[in-house]
C-alpha cells in the first residue's frame, strides 16, 4: 500500500518496479510538506515538488538539484531567462516556462505590498521586492521606481539593459517618463551582477546627474538603491546625496 492506495490498482506497478519507488517517493514528499509545512524542506524538494506538476511521472530530483548547481541558488534558478534554464538536460520549454511562472509569482506578490500605501514607509517591503526583481539578474539592468505626490507606486520600469557591469542612463529619458507619468517622486534602482553592491564612482556620478535633471523639474530622487546578491546599497543611507 501507498498512501492507501494498492499498487495493484495500477496496471504493472508493482513494489519493485521504478515507477512504484518513483510514486512513492512523490507521495512521501507530499507527505512530508503537509506534515511539517513547506518552509521545512530543502531548496531541491521545494523545486522537486513543484516540478511534480510539470512532469506528471518519472524522478525530478536529479533535475531539481542540477538546476540548483547551474545557477547557485533557488532565488537565482527562478530568475534564470528560458533560454537559461533550457540548458539544463530534461529542462524543456514547458518546464521552462513553468519555472518562471515562480518567479513572476513572486515579483507580483512583492509589488502588491508596496503598490498601495506610500513606498517610503514599506521600506522593508520595497527591499524585498527590489531583491526579487534584481539580486540574481546577470547583466545591469536600471529601473525607476515612479511615484505620486503621496509616494504611491505609479510604476515599476526597465529604462535600459546593460552588459554585467554597465547600463547606460540618461537624466533626460527618466525625466521624461517621469513628467509622462505625471510622477512627483522617483527612486533609482540597479543591480551589481558582481553580487557586491557598493556603488562605483560612475554609478554616483550618474545619479548627481539625474538629481540635477530632478531639480529643475521639481521632481524629487528619494534614493537609489544598488541590489546584489549580498544585500542592498541605498545612497541616502551611505550619505552619498
Amino acid at each position: 500500500m501507498v498512501s492507501g492506495r494498492s499498487l495493484k490498482a495500477t496496471p504493472g506497478l508493482t513494489e519493485a518496479s521504478p515507477a512504484a519507488h518513483q510514486l512513492g517517493h512523490r507521495e512521501r514528499l507530499r507527505d512530508r510538506a503537509k506534515a511539517g509545512g513547506l518552509t521545512a524542506l530543502p531548496d531541491y524538494e521545494l523545486l522537486e515538488l513543484y516540478l511534480f506538476r510539470t512532469f506528471a511521472r518519472g524522478d525530478v530530483k536529479p533535475m531539481a538539484k542540477a538546476l540548483l548547481a547551474r545557477f547557485g541558488s533557488f532565488g537565482a534558478t527562478i530568475a534564470a531567462s528560458i533560454e537559461e534554464l533550457k540548458t539544463v538536460a530534461g529542462v524543456g520549454e514547458s518546464a521552462a516556462v513553468d519555472i518562471k511562472l515562480l518567479h513572476e509569482a513572486a515579483l507580483r506578490a512583492g509589488r502588491d505590498k508596496i503598490a498601495k500605501r506610500p513606498v517610503i514607509s514599506s521600506w522593508t517591503a520595497l527591499l524585498g521586492y527590489v531583491r526579487v526583481a534584481l539580486a540574481n539578474e546577470p547583466r545591469e539592468q536600471f529601473r525607476v521606481l515612479f511615484l505620486d505626490n503621496k509616494n504611491r507606486l505609479i510604476a515599476d520600469e526597465v529604462m535600459n539593459h546593460g552588459t554585467v557591469d554597465h547600463a547606460p542612463v540618461y537624466p533626460r529619458e527618466v525625466m521624461r517618463r517621469a513628467l509622462e507619468l505625471s510622477s512627483s517622486n522617483i527612486i533609482l534602482l540597479h543591480n551589481h551582477p558582481s553580487g557586491d553592491p557598493t556603488p562605483s564612482r560612475p554609478d554616483i556620478d550618474m545619479t548627481k546627474q539625474i538629481v540635477e535633471a530632478g531639480k529643475a523639474l521639481k521632481i524629487n530622487v528619494h534614493d537609489h538603491l544598488v541590489v546584489g546578491r549580498d544585500g542592498v546599497a541605498s545612497f541616502k543611507a551611505l550619505g552619498l546625496f
